[in-house]
């Protein structure tokens, strides 16, 4: 108006406020839909109000798919917090009720703000429904300790048994996402007395210097690494959002701007680089053979960030397993792909057995 003007930044800040407090998302969009090339549209059901014929009939906006209703949220959810051995203050959470479920730690996560992101809000709603959640922020991130005195693989794995202590969990089945998949097979194979059931969504076994085999794989995941860095250290808004656009290929400007401000809001900038340098060092292919529950591995078929051969590596080397490929190209899946909903009702066949 005038010389005022409204800033991208400050719209979308205004938009997410007031998707919050509907129970929106940039993914879920329920009641808020954007409309690309126009704006915004709210499409949530109206009652009219009148002296007509048509008063107290219900008018629909637009046509849309009304949110399931699930016993999640996160004023519905328990925050606590373990120290693991060396004095790191871990923070976990439950939510939901019904038999457990663990999932381990991944990067990119706050247990809080999860809730209000396109990246986890769903997988949370969805996860904890006829079940218990839970899951924590791996050291360095989230509502954990940030600066920590050890920052391994090793350390990771311990941690998660540090929760698993901390909730009295006994024999549980445990999901792993993308880097948390390699955690959860390296615990499953220390401690195969407390795990029924394993599940590894976008996980790989080797991280991607260890599995670069030739030399132009090893220039290309030294270059991916170095970029990594300058992105991250730098905090340059151009590489957060091609790191988001891998994670959602499908999103849009909208969702990878949030998924950006949802990246910053996990973890320091030097943690990012050293949590992407561990990344890349990760390797269980060599006791992978010794998990010992029956293991589902599910994967997108085209995912961007992780390749969808690296599922069928940890599907050859964990003897009870079974591969599943989804079509999608996402590494973490978004709620409207049909992808989703056969995520979700493969999980739960596959924990009902």
């Amino acid at each position: 108006m005038g010389d005022r003007f409204v800033s991208e930044a400050a719209l979308t800040t205004a938009l997410r406020t007031a998707r919050l407090a509907v129970g929106d998302t940039g993914s879920r969009q329920d009641l808020i839909r954007t409309v690309h090339r126009r704006g915004y549209r709210f499409v949530a059901t109206a009652t009219v109000v009148g002296d007509d014929a048509s008063a107290g009939t219900a008018q629909q906006a637009d046509s849309h798919s009304a949110p399931a209703d699930g016993p999640s949220g996160p004023d519905s959810q328990t925050i606590r917090f373990c120290r693991a051995a060396d004095g790191t203050r871990i923070a976990y959470a439950t939510v939901g009720s019904g038999p457990p479920l663990l999932k381990a730690a991944n990067w990119m996560s706050h247990l809080d703000l999860e809730w209000t992101t396109p990246v986890w809000s769903h997988w949370l709603g969805g996860l904890a429904r006829n079940r218990q959640l839970v899951r924590y922020d791996e050291r360095g991130c989230g509502l954990s300790d940030w600066t920590v005195p050890g920052f391994t693989f090793d350390h990771w794995v311990d941690d998660l048994h540090t929760v698993v202590e901390a909730t009295g969990l006994d024999r549980f089945p445990l999901l792993g996402v993308s880097q948390g998949g390699a955690v959860a097979v390296a615990y499953a194979v220390r401690h195969p007395e407390r795990i029924s059931r394993l599940i590894l969504a976008g996980a790989y076994a080797r991280g991607r210097q260890v599995r670069a085999q030739t030399e132009a794989e090893r220039e290309e995941a030294a270059l991916d690494l170095d970029l990594a860095r300058v992105g991250w250290l730098h905090q340059d808004t151009r590489f957060l959002r091609v790191f988001a656009s891998q994670f959602l290929p499908e999103g849009t400007p909208e969702d990878w701007a949030e998924f950006t401000d949802f990246q910053r809001q996990t973890t320091s900038p030097a943690n990012g680089v050293r949590f992407l340098e561990e990344f890349a060092r990760i390797d269980v292919s060599a006791i992978a053979h010794r998990v010992a529950c029956p293991t589902l591995i599910i994967h997108s078929r085209d995912d961007e960030r992780v390749p969808a051969a690296q599922a069928g590596e940890l599907a050859a080397l964990i003897p009870d397993s079974r591969l599943v490929l989804l079509k999608s190209r996402s590494h973490l899946l978004t709620a409207f792909e049909p992808a989703w909903d056969e995520f979700l009702a493969h999980i739960d066949a596959f924990l009902a057995e």
